[in-house]
This record gives structure tokens, sequence and C-alpha cells, in this order.
């Protein structure tokens, strides 16, 4: 009886102790972790934050940029308000980008970079007091020289490499993040292997309430597995939602970069429009004017016909002015004259025809479109970039259109996907005639061929295939991805294939597909129904 007490003793004695231990070597532990997990939280949020301000910053230096040039190039203070709307929220996203990474901007870089940036600055309000005083073209080498192309990749330099610098900062955050759950674990290893004998120890003590203890270890080990798969649920949920997050920040992206293009392509169309417009209406006036002025001339000429039936030859003045202003010639060429002006504004109004139809602000619904009126147009307005310049050669247009019926299409969505192939396979022709120019090889004719077919009775095909130098396909596999682009720094955005990929495939529900291989050229096809199913 007396040992049976005793044995009773031992064991509550040992249990409160191990309990306690466990609390005292645990719950450091546990705080230790959460604190770690918060502090990665909260390094994870700030690169978020970074990384937005940072291409915020890029982009409004590039709206700024811009607005200061084509406030250079067309003389509209439009362009400068822009700026200036615009200049304001440039410095709060470089202040806001400065109270989160402090160290990044206080280097010798950093000063380099804001040294450019107020050179930049100088030089476009320059610009805009040249263009204030009529000085449009001054204004416009100004914003071209050396100097201020030679800050300008200083300020994108300093830009990029500040960028790797914080990645640099958070890479040292996060390892000094693993080496404290390193140590946390070997606390934990260390705090376990001190336990576990203890916990031997009060089992050993505790056998003879095997039988309790076996019903409490069932129902703990029941708890430990439903909370296991309680974890598991919500570790998957996270993940679920982290997933749907990248996914809503990569749409919310595509979805400003595609609004900014859009308005470009908008204030383009309503340039081309305002243009055409503005021709149509003196061409008209000339055009309206020409058949009076024929009909006048020749009523003219019939009268100085009837003067010369009349005996009005014996009159030596006459005879002197008509000798003097070649009468004859006159009444031969005056005729020939007035039909080379009606076929000039014939032209000119085909002409404005045209980029009234490339515009299409007036089709911003679908319908049944021309798809020919549309390449026709795009061609028309690129036709500056296809005559060649200084020793390159021109580009030929070589159309072989099929009989298309009227494609039920967005005209303006489509007429932006054409202008951004034929873009980029003027760019792809001349860059390689520049590459044969330097190693002195046999120049070739560069040829674009623009094909159109019906595949059948949904579908029509239109293919754009030039003779350049091709695509590799490590580059063919990243084409329609936003943002990716071949070209240097300043000449392209790596938009144009992305925003053409959806134009197709998500507005028209078509497919655009490119074959290319090194050496053989590039081709686009374009595959759109004929109507769209609602």
């Amino acid at each position: 009886m007396h040992l049976s007490n005793k044995l009773r003793f031992v064991p509550s004695q040992i249990v409160p102790i191990t309990l306690l231990l466990t609390l005292v070597l645990f719950i450091p532990q546990i705080c230790l972790n959460w604190q770690a997990n918060y502090n990665f939280n909260s390094i994870t949020k700030h690169e978020f934050k970074l990384q937005i301000l940072s291409d915020e910053i890029t982009y409004l230096d590039e709206v700024l940029t811009m607005s200061a040039r084509m406030n250079a190039a067309t003389g509209k203070f439009i362009w400068e308000e822009r700026y200036r709307q615009f200049e304001p929220k440039l410095d709060l996203a470089i202040k806001e980008s400065i109270k989160l990474a402090p160290k990044v901007y206080e280097n010798e870089d950093a000063k380099k970079v804001d040294a450019a940036n107020q050179r930049l600055v100088a030089m476009e309000d320059q610009s805009f007091e040249l263009v204030k005083n009529n000085q449009k073209q001054i204004a416009e080498i100004l914003l071209s020289s050396r100097e201020y192309e030679n800050q300008k990749q200083i300020y994108a330099d300093g830009v990029a490499k500040r960028k790797r610098n914080i990645s640099l900062q958070l890479q040292q955050k996060v390892d000094d993040y693993y080496k404290r759950m390193f140590w946390a674990i070997l606390e934990s290893i260390i705090s376990l292997a001190m336990l576990i004998p203890a916990w031997l120890l009060v089992l050993h003590l505790l056998q003879q309430y095997l039988k309790a203890k076996k019903v409490a270890q069932a129902a703990l080990e029941e708890t430990n597995y439903r909370l296991e798969m309680q974890v598991a649920e919500r570790t998957a949920k996270l993940k679920q939602k982290n997933n749907q997050l990248q996914q809503t920040l990569q749409e919310l992206q595509q979805a400003q970069v595609q609004l900014i293009q859009t308005e470009k392509m908008s204030s383009l169309g309503q340039l081309v429009a305002g243009v055409a417009h503005e021709i149509n209406n003196p061409v008209n006036f000339i055009y309206g004017n020409l058949m009076h002025v024929r009909e006048y001339s020749q009523d003219l000429l019939n009268l100085i016909n009837l003067y010369q039936q009349q005996n009005f030859h014996y009159n030596p003045e006459l005879n002197s002015l008509i000798d003097e202003i070649d009468l004859e010639f006159i009444i031969d060429d005056l005729p020939k004259i007035l039909s080379s002006m009606a076929v000039g504004t014939d032209r000119i109004r085909e002409i404005v025809l045209t980029l009234r139809n490339f515009s299409r602000l007036d089709e911003a619904e679908m319908k049944p479109v021309d798809i020919h009126e549309g390449i026709d147009s795009t061609i028309l307005i690129l036709q500056y970039r296809l005559k060649g310049k200084h020793k390159q050669q021109e580009i030929a247009i070589i159309k072989d259109y099929g009989d298309l019926p009227l494609v039920e299409c967005y005209a303006g969505g489509l007429n932006q996907v054409f202008m951004n192939i034929l873009s980029n396979a003027i760019d792809a022709l001349y860059e390689w005639e520049e590459e044969c120019i330097k190693k002195e090889a046999k120049k070739h004719l560069s040829s674009i061929i623009v094909h159109t077919q019906v595949k059948n009775e949904e579908y029509v095909i239109i293919s754009i295939k030039d003779n350049g130098p091709g695509i590799p396909e490590k580059v063919k596999a990243k084409l329609f991805d936003p943002f990716f682009t071949t070209k240097p720094i300043g000449k392209g955005t790596g938009l144009g294939l992305s925003i053409s990929y959806q134009i197709i495939v998500d507005k028209h529900k078509g497919k655009i597909e490119c074959i290319s291989t090194p050496g053989k050229g590039t081709e686009f096809l374009i595959e759109i129904p004929i109507k769209q199913t609602r």
C-alpha cells in the first residue's frame, strides 16, 4: 500500500515538470518562428511595392519623354500640359521608393542618376520654351541630340542598376531569414532531445494507466491528423489564392499596357481622321472649281479662236504679244494642265478616303468589313517607310489577294494587327540589309508578300510573309509574351505582338501563328472566322 502511494506521487511530480519544461522550450520557439514568418511576409510585401514603384517610375519617365518630344514635334501646348500633369506623379513615386529603400538612393550611382534626371528635366523645359518661341525645329534637335540620348541612357542604366540593388538587398534579407530558421530548427531538435527521455520516463512510470493513456493517445493522434488535414487544406487554399493574386496582377499589368496601346492607336486614328478631314475640304473646293475653270478656259480659247478668224493679223501690237506669250503653245498646253490637275485632285481624294478607312473611328462595333481595304490603308500609312533611304533599297509589297467575303470583325483592331506585323517586317528587312552592307555581302531584293484566301465556309486566312533574316526558335517561343522584345532600349516595348495576339485570339476567336526559319524569312498566319458566334 505504501509502495502504491509512492508510485502515485512520482508521476504527479514528473508530469508537471515535463510539461513545464516543454512549455519553456517550445513557447520561445513558437514566438521566434512567428516573428520570422512575419518578417518574411513583410519583406515580400516590401519587395512587391518596390517593384510596382520601379515599374511606375519607368513608365512615368517614358510618358514625360514622349510628351516633351510630341510637344517639340507638333508644337501643341496640350503635350506640355500632359508633361506637367505626370511630372509630380513621378516625383511622388521616387519619394516613396526612397522611403522604402533609402540606402539604394544614397550612393554615388544614385547621385549620377539624379544628376542625369535633372539634366533631362532642364533640357525638356528648355524645349518647351523653344516651342513657345516658335523654335520647334531647334526643340526637336535638342531632344534628339547626343547629349539628351546619353543622359537618357545614364538614367535608364541607373534605374536598372537600382532595381538590381533592391533585389540584392531582398536576397540578403531572405538569406538572414533562412539562417534564423536554421538555428530555430536546431534549437527545436535540441529541445526534443531533452524532452524525449523525460517523456519516456513519464510513460514508464505511468504504465498502470496504460489503458487510459492509449485512449488519450488515440484521441491525440486523431486530433493531430485533423490539424494536419486543416493545415494542408489551408496551405492549399493559400497557395491557390497566391496564384490567383499573381494572375490578377499579370492581368492588371496587361490591361494597363493594352489600355495605353489602345489610347495610342485611338490618338493615331483621330489624328489621321482629322488630317484627312482638313485635307478633304480644300481638295473638294479645288476639285469642284476645276470643272468651272475648264469651262471658262475653253470659252476663252473659243473667243481667242474667233478673234483669230477675224482679220486682226494686221495689228502689229497683237502679233507681237502673240509671239511673246507663245499663244499656240498655251492653247495646246492649257487643257493638258487642267487635266493633270484633275488627275492630281482625284489621287488626293483617293488617299484621303484611304486614310479615313484606316482610322475607322466610326466602326467601334463589330461589323462586316472588306479586309483588303484595311490592308491597303495600312500599307499606304507605311508607304514612307517602304521607300529606301541612303544606301537602302525600296521594299517591294506584293499583293496576292483572294476572293474574300465581307468578314465580321473590329476593323480598327485588325488594322492595328496589320500595322504591328508589317512594321516588324520592315524593321527586320532594313536591319538585315544594314548587316549585309557592313559585311559587303550581296544585296537582295527585300519584299513582303500579303496573301489572302478562304480556308472554308467559316474561316479566312491572311498571310504576311517577308524574305528577311528569320527568327530563331528560342525567340519564336516568347514572341507573343508581353514586354518581350529583341530591339534595343527605346526602340521597342515588346507589346505589339502581345496585343495583336489578344485582338486575334481573344476578341475575334481566331488564331495567329508565326512560321520562321533563320535565313529563310518569316511568315505570320492569321486565321479569323467570317462570322462571329454570339
